[in-house]
């Protein structure tokens, strides 16, 4: 069996009215709850590790000095308003 993945057995409670849905979509495309759970899990897992990877990748930036005040970033904040303010006016 080459390419297999080793799997593993998860069981959590869902509420009736998220069963309901999930069945839903499993009939319409034909497949399986335990599909339907695996791909949602896949995919959550990725997302919830990419998010982590960004909040490192600033407390790094910010233990290494690497930062903006909070009067500085309502700087620019401020003048990108002013400048998106100009070319909607252009626009018109």
């Amino acid at each position: 069996m080459a390419g297999m993945t080793k799997q593993t057995v998860i069981s959590a409670r869902v509420d009736e009215e998220t069963v309901a849905l999930v069945d839903e979509i499993v009939a319409a495309q034909g497949r399986s709850r335990a599909w339907f759970v695996s791909q949602a899990v896949r995919e959550h897992a990725r997302r919830e590790a990419e998010f982590l990877a960004f909040v490192q990748e600033g407390l790094d930036a910010a233990s290494a000095g690497d930062w903006i005040s909070h009067e500085d970033m309502k700087r620019v904040i401020a003048e990108r308003r002013a400048l998106q303010t100009l070319k909607s006016a252009d626009t018109r």
